[in-house]
């Protein structure tokens, strides 16, 4: 593992006094973390006046700050040479347009041909940040729009926007079933208590809320805008399903495939290829991390989803 050593010096200043350490370093190192930085300190990386100090201990004004800070690279995961469409690009960020069937971040059974080694290959200084600056995933088959820091102070900014649900995340859904009207889901959602590949609606899950709106409707299925305010873990595919209305080709939560009575045979071939769940990342808006301004993308839905859904628009027989 390759380790990177900065040494990085600031004065704590006169209207600083009184503050914790660990705050007057959240302020003078933007950059990182504050659970990084607090780790740094317990690990002695901190100096005061050239003394080891606690994240609690308060200061005066006027002293010397001297920060080790250690930049390791993080995951065993090799640059590959991996397509990326790329909608923006500066040196604070990307926007990627990823496609289905890419995985986000290696993990078991999925050590190369990910999102995040296709990133190295495009920037191998991400390599110092976690997850190559990955913030937040899509799921293998959900396409769209993902940003990705490419500095620790953007990696830094956007978690804290993610936390505080300031980005904007957009989806369009294709769900089974004719709903009436556009509605919120806002239920907690954990690990699944049996199916452990799975997650569900259980009580003391995390808050989990998921707003929704009919684009169009059709005579079995539902063309859905989808809002997110948090981002769990398959968050739209357990809400959809758990106000019946699972996403179309998600068999995860959907179960076997649904064909409508009466369907035309184009459409029961167009429901049997469709091989993923129906799930688009469309728009994404952030507040960019060094100019301070809002930026929005936009990204239309792949022409799988684009092909069902002129199919569906045929009704049935």
């Amino acid at each position: 593992m390759t380790i990177e050593i900065r040494v990085l010096h600031a004065q704590v200043e006169p209207e600083q006094a009184g503050q914790r350490l660990d705050q007057v370093l959240a302020q003078l190192f933007p950059d990182y973390s504050r659970s990084r930085l607090q780790q740094w300190v317990k690990e002695g990386r901190v100096k005061v006046d050239g003394q080891g100090r606690r994240p609690r201990d308060k200061l005066q004004g006027g002293e010397q700050i001297e920060l080790e800070a250690r930049l390791e690279e993080q995951v065993e995961c090799n640059p590959q040479a991996i397509p990326l469409d790329l909608l923006f690009e500066d040196e604070q960020l990307l926007v990627i347009n990823k496609p289905a069937g890419l995985v986000v971040h290696p993990a078991v059974g999925n050590r190369d041909g990910t999102l995040q080694n296709a990133l190295l290959n495009h920037d191998p200084n991400l390599i110092q940040l976690p997850r190559a600056g990955i913030v937040h995933r899509l799921d293998k088959e959900t396409s769209g729009l993902l940003v990705v820091a490419r500095t620790p102070m953007a990696h830094k900014a956007l978690v804290e926007q993610l936390q505080a649900r300031e980005v904007k995340r957009e989806y369009r859904a294709i769900v089974r079933g004719e709903l009436v009207a556009g509605g919120t889901v806002e239920a907690p959602i954990g690990r699944h208590p049996v199916q452990r590949v799975k997650q569900a609606v259980v009580p003391g899950g995390k808050a989990a809320v998921t707003h929704y709106r009919i684009l169009e409707r059709f005579a079995h299925h539902s063309y859905l805008r989808v809002n997110l305010e948090t981002g769990r873990t398959h968050q739209i595919r357990v809400h959809m399903a758990h106000i019946r209305h699972a996403l179309v080709g998600d068999p995860l939560y959907g179960g076997r495939l649904q064909i409508p009575a009466g369907a035309s045979p184009e459409m029961q071939n167009a429901l049997r290829r469709f091989r993923r769940q129906a799930l688009h990342a469309r728009r994404l808006g952030l507040t960019h991390p060094a100019s301070g301004e809002w930026q929005e993308w936009e990204v239309a839905v792949p022409q799988d989803m684009a092909g069902l859904l002129e199919v569906l628009r045929t009704g049935a027989d």
